[in-house]
């Protein structure tokens, strides 16, 4: 009884084991943006979409859970030959994701080793037929026809080829330190050309600027004698009004003529002093003045006199 009870128990545990084993091969849960693919008894039955689904243990059989999600796989540097036979190293970075998950099963053994090999062929025959110049100013069109060439060849295998960059291009060494001493020489040259030019722009606005100042102070000039000049004919012209409005005799202006005469002489160039002929006719007027004022004068009476007498 016991031995019988024991092999009971045994086969109940295998048992137990057994449907748990077939319950986890049998229930599968996919996650998001993933896809699986089912075969059955080896052949391909259905994709399984994100969510909880179940499997026949022992008949279906689950293949590697695809990530449907944009892939970023970058290749290692490829040398490559440039149309004037220079070997450039170059890394790319690819873009792609899977479409259709039951041809990037069966269509293609491995698409990524593919998606690289692929990769590599295109690039060499691209940068093949441009020189190092264009190659190293035309990432852009580089870019543009590997993604063409990849996106066609790779449809048929569920993948679809978003991107293609040039992480980097480099020459070779040799080439490298030509490049720096073209591109110093280059911008010693553009410094020169803006130097000469910043010069040329100063002289001209230098002179610019004296021509200004001189048009400036020049018409200053003229307007400060013009002003001058009005403003001493207007004091002439004051003078001759109160001249006139006096009503001056003819002693009065032959006095006024005597103090001018010695001005006339003034100044340490002055050698030869030439009297005027008017000098004469002021000399009388003067003396028939002081004359008179003396005749004037003995007609008052004398003070003290009649005390005298």
């Amino acid at each position: 009884m016991q031995t019988s009870g024991l092999g009971l128990t045994v086969v109940l545990v295998v048992l137990a084991v057994f449907v748990i084993i077939v319950l986890l091969r049998a229930v599968r849960i996919i996650p998001q943006a993933r896809a699986g693919i089912v075969e059955r008894l080896g052949k391909y039955h259905r994709t399984l979409l994100p969510g909880l689904t179940l499997l026949i243990p022992f008949v279906d059989r689950l293949l590697p859970i695809l990530d449907l999600r944009e892939q970023v796989v970058s290749f290692p540097p490829q040398p490559v030959i440039t149309e004037d036979n220079l070997v450039v190293s170059i890394d790319t970075v690819v873009y792609f994701q899977i479409t259709e998950p039951r041809a990037a099963t069966y269509e293609i053994a491995n698409y990524i080793q593919a998606v690289e090999q692929l990769t590599t062929t295109t690039l060499r025959n691209v940068v093949g037929g441009l020189n190092l110049e264009e190659a190293l100013t035309s990432r852009d069109q580089i870019n543009g026809q590997l993604r063409g060439v990849l996106d066609e060849a790779t449809g048929k295998w569920g993948i679809r080829v978003s991107r293609v960059e040039l992480k980097a291009i480099d020459p070779p060494l040799s080439i490298q330190d030509s490049m720096e001493k073209q591109m110093r020489a280059e911008r010693d040259r553009r410094a020169a050309i803006l130097t000469a030019e910043g010069t040329k722009q100063s002289a001209i606005l230098t002179a610019e600027g004296q021509r200004q100042a001189s048009i400036l102070k020049a018409e200053g000039d003229a307007k400060a004698a013009i002003l001058r000049a009005d403003g001493e004919a207007q004091a002439i012209q004051k003078v001759f009004d109160a001249i006139h409005a006096g009503k001056p005799d003819q002693k009065l202006l032959a006095y006024q003529y005597l103090q001018t005469l010695p001005k006339l002489a003034e100044g340490s160039s002055n050698k030869l002093w030439i009297i005027p002929s008017e000098v004469g006719e002021a000399l009388k007027g003067i003396g028939g003045a002081l004359g008179n004022f003396a005749a004037h004068d003995d007609d008052k009476p004398q003070a003290g006199g009649s005390t005298l007498m």
